[in-house]
């Protein structure tokens, strides 16, 4: 059985942009130009559905609901179609040889939730979409990289709060990408990618709680199903 819930494109243009911002002003979330009054009719629908919240300090943010709300909307569309069921991805983890030093590509999420989270490059399955399109399309888009892909693994994640409140659910198909080619992207609007070695991987802050897992089947190269409840302080 499935929820289905369309917002306001209005509604919808506030929430994705307080996807790649953790706070903002009343004045930035107005993207497209709307008198104040028409404006702030939505701003107080998202308030009401407890989408969006305001700070003491008059900013604006996304609730918790809101975060997992938005995360599954389809940015390109602009429509939220609520689904109580697991998601679909794939994780790719590229490597790389340089001078005798394995480095991998790792990745900064720079939108909600897990704002500031390192990870690997990872995106939803689209509708008739086979993984390994999946795999090639996410990395391109997000780093300009194209690779020799290898499904490693599948990964089935489930993140609770420390209240025990399920946040996420999902299955990954797990890449690992040899043989690179093209200019690597640094930072796009959602995230910032770099080239780090697995002693420096293990000194960044807030590294997802799989990634040593992950970095383990890639290195080994051998398949692996991995199934995982993690506890997240902050999502």
């Amino acid at each position: 059985m499935s929820t289905t819930k369309e917002l306001h494109l209005t509604q919808a243009s506030i929430l994705r942009v307080l996807m790649f911002k953790p706070e903002a002003r009343f004045s930035d979330l107005n993207a497209e130009g709307l008198s104040s009054d028409h404006f702030t009719f939505h701003v107080k629908k998202l308030l009401e559905m407890e989408f969006i919240e305001k700070t003491d300090e008059g900013l604006y943010r996304l609730t918790r609901s809101g975060k997992e709300f938005t995360n599954r909307f389809d940015t390109d569309v602009k429509q939220i179609v609520l689904e109580r069921q697991a998601k679909i991805g794939v994780s790719v983890i590229c490597t790389r040889d340089q001078e005798g030093k394995i480095e991998y590509l790792i990745q900064q999420r720079l939108k909600q939730p897990y704002y500031g989270f390192y990870g690997f490059v990872t995106g939803k399955v689209r509708w008739g979409e086979s993984v390994f399109e999946t795999a090639a399309r996410e990395l391109k888009e997000e780093t300009g990289l194209s690779a020799t892909l290898k499904l490693v693994g599948i990964e089935h994640k489930m993140d609770y709060s420390e209240k025990e409140e399920l946040l996420e659910d999902k299955y990954f198909f797990t890449f690992k990408g040899t043989t690179t080619d093209g200019k690597l992207i640094e930072q796009f609007e959602g995230g910032r990618n770099a080239w780090c070695s697995r002693k420096e991987i293990e000194k960044l802050p807030e590294v997802f709680g799989d990634v040593e897992e992950i970095l383990d089947v890639i290195m080994k190269g051998e398949f692996k199903f991995i199934e995982r409840k993690f506890t997240v302080s902050r999502y």
